[in-house]
């Protein structure tokens, strides 16, 4: 069963790579830390959820907005083969009732913060901005992009960032959330600059305060698309027995 359906659109994707030993405590169970080329990422993503339904249903006022995100990177093996997900650390919208279904029904990490966003197109280039306050400071994240479409190719650093289906939630240290999120292949147009200015620390604690400092690794613009989210499945974990003698 579909749990939501919306579009997302212009997902800006500023990617840091950390030390995998900082995203062990927020891992769930039965998942594993994604490396791509021997390096962990967390990302940072901005974008548009566009034409929202929720069960099938627009809820007014909660169709458009914006959210901004931080997360990392997980696989997870069953039936023989590799489900590539993410995991994230916090979700940030302008809207309490997204909070409340997500926080309630997901057991996710979304927070209520005012936000806005601007889109300026001209001739060759685009410009992207998304903004969210915190304790009466605007953090702002911007980037200018040209604006020809192009492909993400197979096996690149942006396909890694872009290709993973499912989310995982760590409930406890023996039980996990797993839902699977259906989209198209995305398309990107190339970042000719980009501008961050984000007080890390206030937002997403101590464990994340050395981004304030750190350099983007990449930094990427997906179009987006249609997107379905799948009903949530819980996952449990079988603590190991000791043989009994």
């Amino acid at each position: 069963m579909n749990f939501l359906k919306a579009e997302w659109k212009n997902l800006a994707l500023f990617n840091y790579e950390v030390d995998a030993e900082i995203l062990e405590k927020y891992l769930p169970a039965g998942t594993e830390i994604d490396i791509w080329n021997n390096k962990c990422y967390v990302s940072l993503v901005g974008f548009m959820f566009k034409n929202t339904k929720v069960l099938g249903l627009k809820v007014p006022f909660h169709v458009d907005f914006e959210e901004v995100n931080l997360r990392f990177y997980v696989k997870r093996f069953e039936n023989g083969e590799w489900k590539r997900g993410v995991v994230f650390i916090k979700e940030i919208v302008p809207k309490k009732a997204i909070t409340f279904i997500a926080n309630t029904l997901y057991q996710e990490h979304y927070e209520t913060q005012k936000m806005r966003h601007e889109i300026i197109e001209n001739k060759n280039t685009n410009t992207f901005v998304y903004q969210w306050k915190t304790d009466k400071k605007w953090n702002t994240i911007q980037l200018e992009t040209a604006n020809v479409l192009k492909e993400i190719e197979v096996d690149s650093e942006a396909e890694f960032i872009t290709e993973h289906y499912f989310g995982y939630t760590k409930i406890d240290e023996e039980t996990t959330f797993e839902y699977e999120v259906q989209h198209p292949r995305w398309e990107q147009l190339e970042v000719l600059n980009h501008n961050i200015e984000i007080d890390f620390e206030k937002i997403y604690g101590n464990d994340f305060r050395f981004l304030q400092d750190a350099k983007p690794t990449s930094v990427f613009l997906a179009k987006g698309s249609k997107i379905t989210v799948k009903n949530k499945r819980k996952l449990q974990s079988i603590p190991f027995l000791e043989e009994m003698y």
